[in-house]
């Protein structure tokens, strides 16, 4: 066993004197604080991020093809169903479906209130999961092929402003050439928590869409397309674009949402920022209570050097000291900042306000691995830093340190 570590074992597990005691204790809190929030914060900012973008891709998809047009409305140039590409699609690596959709933006008029939104049209084949768990009342449309449905699915924010209930006959205008009313019966109504689109998306049968636009059953505002791993977007994406036909457009979400995916970024700079001024409190922290517990010890110090002990091997026993109480910091520390975020993530004791931040409560994503690195960063980052007061121990001399009381 090295004598270096021998002599800080022993250290470690003797009580302080004077003041070292307490600033052993701060340095150690200070460790175990810094480590809790810096996973606090990194699985609460995953965990929004996480959310936010899986509302926006439930909404729109990953990825959208439709037809090439400088037109911004949502008066779309039909693309007309293309099996084979269909196919091409779903045999790309990481494609999980395809989906046909068709949208018309109206106006659902009661006799007191209107409001415009926009009707977006699906099949029978729709993914509904990710609306079927924000569904409050009612049931999700149905459709078939054989007649076109008069069902239709609203959000819980334009229902209440319209004063409508489930079953009631929402009535829908669309401006046209010729102008064209549809009666639809509202059989659904969902909250996701993200006002602005709530507000702005209904849901009803594609054959809706195709009648009013005097299209055939073949044609189609698009397909929006879900992909397994968000992380390889541009990758998917990169790998359509030589099927896509020159008449058509590939756009990602992230292109045709960049204001909120910029605003989603702007989080990891945050989190960044708070990971570093906790680093640099637990540094300050650790290096103050390694100078004391030298200083403290300058009698030990000087009678190893009058034995004949260098410099380094010295050094090296504070420094073994000091990285346990890193340690005994980063045990305290994980343990608080794992036991809040499991509480959270099961129980939610922590609300916010849906208006303002789109979720009801704090959302954690926790991955062994984020947790590993924050130990594996701080503990590195920390033993640097220590490196410095250690230099102290060459300044002492052993006649000075032998007689210093």
């Amino acid at each position: 066993m090295k004598i270096s570590y021998f002599i800080a074992k022993r250290l470690s597990y003797s009580k302080g004197k004077g003041s070292s005691g307490l600033i052993v204790r701060i340095a150690i809190a200070s460790v175990a604080i810094s480590i809790a929030v810096m996973i606090c914060t990194f699985a609460i900012v995953k965990g929004y991020q996480l959310e936010i973008r899986n509302k926006i891709t439930g909404f729109g998809s990953h990825i959208q093809i439709s037809r090439l047009d400088l037109n911004n409305s949502y008066e779309t140039i039909p693309v007309q169903i293309d099996t084979q590409l269909v196919r091409l699609i779903k045999q790309q690596k990481g494609v999980a479906a395809v989906q046909t959709v068709g949208i018309k933006a109206g106006i659902i008029k009661t006799t007191e209130e209107f409001q415009g939104v926009v009707l977006k049209g699906v099949d029978k084949n729709y993914d509904w999961r990710f609306i079927k768990q924000y569904l409050l009342e009612g049931s999700l449309p149905e459709f078939n092929d054989s007649a076109t449905s008069q069902e239709i699915m609203l959000s819980a924010a334009t229902a209440s402003k319209l004063n409508l209930k489930l079953n009631d006959a929402v009535v829908m205008y669309f401006v046209q050439d010729p102008p064209r009313v549809r009666r639809f019966k509202l059989t659904g109504i969902y909250k996701t928590g993200y006002g602005e689109l709530d507000e702005l998306y209904a849901f009803a049968d594609l054959k809706q869409i195709q009648k009013l636009n005097n299209w055939n059953e073949n044609q189609i505002s698009g397909y929006e397309l879900k992909i397994t791993d968000f992380a390889k977007l541009d990758d998917i994406t990169e790998a359509l674009l030589p099927l896509i036909p020159y008449h058509l457009e590939v756009l990602t979400i992230r292109q045709l949402q960049p204001q909120i995916f910029e605003w989603l970024g702007f989080l990891d700079m945050n989190a960044i920022i708070i990971i570093i001024l906790m680093l640099v409190v637990a540094c300050i922290n650790m290096i103050t209570a390694l100078l004391i517990l030298i200083v403290e010890r300058s009698n030990m110090v000087g009678l190893l050097k009058a034995f004949g002990a260098p410099d380094r091997v010295i050094a090296s026993t504070f420094i073994y000291m000091a990285s346990y109480l890193v340690l005994a910091g980063l045990l305290i520390g994980n343990s608080i900042g794992l036991l809040l975020c499991i509480s959270q993530k099961y129980w939610g004791w922590i609300k916010l306000s849906q208006e303002s931040y789109y979720l009801s409560e704090v959302p954690i994503q926790l991955e062994i691995t984020d947790v590993l690195l924050l130990n594996t960063g701080a503990f590195i980052v920390c033993y640097l830093f220590l490196l410095l007061p250690s230099a102290f121990v060459s300044r002492i001399t052993p006649v000075k340190a032998i007689r210093f009381e």
